[in-house]
């Protein structure tokens, strides 16, 4: 599902919303919880997930073209946890898809 898509899905759930104001709702939810993140903030949303920044330590890697050493930063990176709820959500649906693609095999 791409933002243009959700933008969709909420107008089409939501009479009431233009197009317009889905595609702000969601705008103004995505640079919240970007700006929480840049802040170093954790996002926790029940049900779904939750939202924090990872730290990756400085490490020294190889160049694979020549083969020499390169130091590489530390870096903090966006990480993402699935909550139970949902989890739970994608396994059942995946079980699901395998025992009918199961039945119709020949």
């Amino acid at each position: 599902m791409t933002r243009s898509d959700l933008v969709e899905e909420l107008a089409a759930r939501f009479a009431q919303l233009t197009h317009r104001d889905a595609e702000y709702a969601v705008k103004t939810i995505l640079d919240a919880m970007g700006d929480a993140l840049v802040r170093g903030h954790r996002i926790e949303i029940r049900g779904f997930g939750s939202f924090s920044v990872s730290r990756r330590p400085p490490r020294i890697g190889r160049n694979p073209r020549s083969g020499e050493s390169v130091q590489v930063p530390e870096k903090r990176v966006p990480h993402f946890k699935p909550g139970k709820a949902l989890r739970e959500a994608v396994d059942a649906r995946t079980a699901e898809l395998d025992a009918q693609a199961q039945r119709t095999k020949p």
